[in-house]
């Protein structure tokens, strides 16, 4: 059997204008640079086509393309892509987010290089350095970007620090702050003792980390209570013990004091609903100062709250701990506990969640610190009836109850943090005490005792203005009239609580209730092909530069769109990456052979009448997988538009139409003409259906094919119910069934491809295919019987078709007899079970009449295969 794609032909005059093989690098580069000088990507609000608008999720300013940004890339890309094929003005507008702490933290360590800090050259110096390292350095992964293949419109490229967005933020500000949404106050908030600034929560990642228990008595008889800590030096900062009211191990100690250890102190036992009877002892050392848990019963309970530690987490109470870190000073305050007789147990080591912070990974500490918030309440409400009442969709719809369990329990949003690289927070404070929210268009208010807050905004909350900020808000330009709201956001579920919820609270209330985009679609994490999360530490991280140099930028998306399905993680491997370079090379082929021989997309397609049932079959096909890709596509199933896809490109019109086709067009004529015809339209119609998610080989191939100047504004194929042939499709299922049937039996044998087998052919007209029999025997390398023919293997084939094989010198016989014996025994097996179900009088006395019968013919068949399989086996030669 030849490969469906061998380019060999009678018709060599047919110039194709490709080369032998597919060599992504020599395609990739020049292809891209094309469709920008050629303003594909852009987009025009003047237009009257219906709007399409994705706003990429801006990557950091540090960044550079990993496997999820590839991924996630990817999906964006083939959305945009067949949205402008369908007409629409689509606009996916590029940018980058400056990444507040990442940022300063690169150019403070270049300064360290130099033994330097920030403060050595003051904040307007450091901030300056920071621009020029953006400049310099900084947005690698925009050139990565355009390598992937990312049809982006570059001339809008934004910026969260740029001029605009600057406006945006400050003028959301304002407003929150003058509806009485933004305050200031003391709260417990996540503070990195390295890079000295409050956290957000999705900058603290949590691990399980190995630490201690420690049980601590105070007080001592009958007024004694023991609590358990992984935390000893916290202990220094308690102001209360707390237990459930309803406790009655603690119910005459509630309102009593005890005496805090080492300290000298005296503090309260307190009766809150919050303490789990169940957990421990029951009882909870309650610090306000440094758990969030704590501050919370502390508000309710009236209790100080004592700030232990200084903002490099080093102990600030006098005394012998003074100066320690809270490393040093754990086991230092525990062993004063146990010389104290105050250690009733310790549990080493005790595995329990710790933050960390996502930059440096240094142990966050819950801090009493006076920081800005955003009221969330109102705001997460609106976001949550946004998604209840329909206006936004999220897909899968099963992550919708993720969402509401986020935004229907939102704490409010702390945005202040202590770094000099951001969005300086526009408060002004005045000599005696005043305090006033700038506006942009305001003037800031001067003189002597006047200064700005030294704080600067949450990354977060720019990113939360990026769908309507990047389109010019707050003025009312065209751009945000025509492309908001965002047709759809796509992003990972790891996001939905952070970035997501906080786009939308920021969009409807700037918006005047229209929300950022219609739908939210959610994937997972890419991991490994073993299901394992991506880790330096694992060792299985993959480079998708590595991919695109190899394998090249269409087969690394491929690989990551066929394993897409939505909110599901995506195992990847380099193997699977290999075979979807080999997918592009087969489709290089093909249109390659298509070319040599004439294919063409010249003129009308020939009306069906007029067609062979080959060319009606595969122009049938055709149209059942177009119906089906657009389908899928409307519900964001990229894996099974890639199934559906590769399947057909691959197994019907490479494997089976190709080969079918080929003594077509050797025998030349109008049956070749049409066949070269058919052939042209369904590759044209396969390569646009391919293009969003493999633009470069596809866009190489269709210009060769077609001529055209660009597959991306080529239209976007619709199924055409008129080209559905059922007859067709049932004929050629039953001759791919022999076929297959055929080449299964050669390659059990062993058989060389090229090798002729002598074979009889019996019972082709019971299903309509006895017309195809010498393109049977063509497929399958069967020659006529000669005189001397003895069929020594008999294959049967649905439909009560036999092929009778002369294999006398061809196979290995002790090989056919052990196929043949596993053969028997699956049809004793399925004998046995439709037996023993037609023998059982029950079954037989309720089961449905249909079903009764479907179990007879399955009984009938399976003695039929054992009829012909012991007639095989007793033709097989005896040695």
């Amino acid at each position: 059997m030849t490969d469906a794609t061998d380019t060999r032909t009678t018709d060599s005059t047919a110039g194709d204008g490709l080369t032998a093989q597919y060599h992504p690098g020599e395609v990739e580069q020049r292809r891209y640079e094309s469709w920008v000088r050629g303003g594909y990507f852009e987009a025009d609000p003047a237009s009257d086509k219906p709007p399409f608008t994705i706003v990429i999720p801006p990557p950091n300013v540090t960044g550079s393309l990993h496997m999820g940004h590839a991924f996630e890339h990817t999906l964006m890309d083939a959305l945009n892509r067949r949205r402008r094929m369908q007409g629409y003005e689509a606009l996916w507008l590029p940018g980058m987010d400056h990444a507040g702490i990442a940022t300063q933290n690169v150019v403070e360590r270049q300064l360290a290089a130099q033994g330097l800090s920030r403060h050595d050259l003051g904040r307007e110096k450091f901030v300056e350095k920071v621009w020029q390292w953006k400049a310099e350095s900084g947005g690698a992964i925009l050139g990565q970007m355009r390598r992937l293949g990312d049809a982006v419109a570059w001339s809008r490229e934004r910026f969260t620090m740029d001029d605009g967005l600057s406006r945006a933020v400050q003028t959301i500000f304002k407003r929150l702050y003058d509806d009485e949404l933004i305050y200031r106050a003391n709260r417990i908030i996540n503070w990195c003792p390295r890079c000295l600034t409050a956290l957000s929560d999705i900058e603290v990642e949590h691990s399980d980390d190995d630490g201690e228990l420690v049980s601590i008595r105070y007080g001592d008889g009958d007024h004694a209570i023991v609590v358990a800590t992984t935390r000893a030096e916290t202990m220094l900062g308690d102001t209360a013990v707390a237990v459930h009211p309803d406790d009655e191990r603690y119910r005459h100690l509630i309102g009593t004091e005890v005496e805090l250890p080492l300290t000298g102190r005296r503090i309260p036992i307190v009766a809150d609903e919050h303490v789990d009877p169940e957990f421990g002892t029951g009882a909870v050392k309650v610090t306000p100062a440094h758990d969030p848990n704590d501050f919370e019963i502390g508000q309710r309970h009236n209790l100080p709250s004592l700030t232990i530690m200084d903002e490099r987490a080093v102990v600030t109470v006098p005394g012998p701990f003074e100066g320690l870190d809270r490393y040093e000073a754990r086991p230092a305050v525990v062993a004063a506990l146990r010389e104290a007789g105050r250690i009733v147990a310790e549990k080493r080591p005790y595995q329990h969640s710790v933050g960390h912070c996502a930059r440096c990974k240094t142990t966050v500490e819950p801090r009493l610190s006076l920081q800005w918030f955003v009221r969330t309440g109102p705001l997460a409400k609106a976001a949550g009836d946004a998604v209840r009442d329909g206006r936004v969709a999220i897909e899968p719809a099963d992550m919708a109850k993720r969402y509401f369990a986020w935004v229907d329990n939102m704490h409010d949003w702390c945005i202040s943090r202590q770094l000099w690289w951001g969005h300086r927070i526009p408060v002004w404070y005045g000599p005696a005490g005043e305090m006033v929210c700038v506006g942009p268009d305001d003037e800031a208010p001067s003189g002597d005792g006047w200064h700005q807050d030294e704080d600067v905004l949450d990354t977060w909350f720019s990113s939360a203005l990026w769908p309507f900020s990047t389109l010019g808000w707050p003025e009312q330009t065209p751009d945000l009239a025509k492309f908001y709201p965002t047709s759809v956001l796509v992003t990972g579920y790891d996001i939905l609580f952070f970035w997501v919820a906080r786009m939308m609270m920021f969009g409807l209330y700037a918006m005047d209730g229209r929300q950022p985009f219609d739908v939210i679609a959610l994937h997972g994490m890419v991991r490994d092909e073993h299901g394992k999360k991506m880790s330096k530490s694992f060792g299985n991280v993959v480079d998708p530069l590595d991919w695109m140099d190899r394998f090249g930028a269409d087969a690394t998306r491929f690989t990551l769109a066929r394993g897409a399905n939505p909110g599901s993680d995506v195992p990847v491997s380099e193997e699977w990456c290999q075979g979807s370079r080999n997918f592009c090379n087969k489709l290089w082929n093909a249109t390659r052979f298509a070319l040599m021989n004439g294919a063409t997309v010249a003129g009308e397609l020939p009306p069906s009448d007029e067609l062979s049932v080959v060319d009606r079959w595969i122009l049938s096909r055709l149209q059942h997988v177009t119906a089906e890709v657009d389908e899928q596509f409307e519900h964001y199933e990229f894996a099974k538009v890639c199934e559906a896809l590769y399947h057909f490109a691959w197994d019907e019109v490479c494997d089976w139409y190709v080969e079918l086709s080929k003594p077509v067009l050797s025998g030349g004529g109008p049956a070749a003409e049409r066949t070269r015809r058919v052939l042209g339209h369904v590759l044209d119609r396969l390569l646009r259906l391919l293009h969003p998610v493999i633009p470069f080989v596809t866009e190489e191939l269709w210009i060769a094919l077609t001529g055209g100047e660009t597959v991306m504004r080529a239209p976007w194929p619709v199924a055409e119910d008129g080209r559905i042939d059922d007859d067709a499709e049932e004929e050629l299922l039953a001759l791919q069934k022999v076929v297959t049937e055929v080449r299964r039996f050669r390659a059990d044998q062993g058989l060389r491809p090229t090798q002729r087998v002598s074979a009889a052919l019996t019972g082709l007209g019971n299903v309509g295919i006895d017309g195809h029999e010498t393109l049977i025997r063509s497929l399958s390398r069967l020659d006529p019987p000669a005189a001397d023919f003895t069929a020594t293997a008999t294959l049967a084939v649905t439909g009560g078709i036999a092929v009778d094989l002369d294999t006398r010198g061809t196979i290995d016989v002790a090989a056919e007899r052990a196929r043949l014996a596993k053969d028997r025994a699956a049809a004793e097996k399925e004998a046995a079970q439709c037996r023993a179900k037609l023998d059982n009088d029950a079954f037989v006395a309720k089961a449905p009449e249909p079903v009764v019968a479907k179990i007879r013919d399955r009984l009938s068949a399976a003695e039929a295969d054992l009829a012909r399989i012991a007639a095989s086996l007793e033709a097989l030669p005896t040695s």
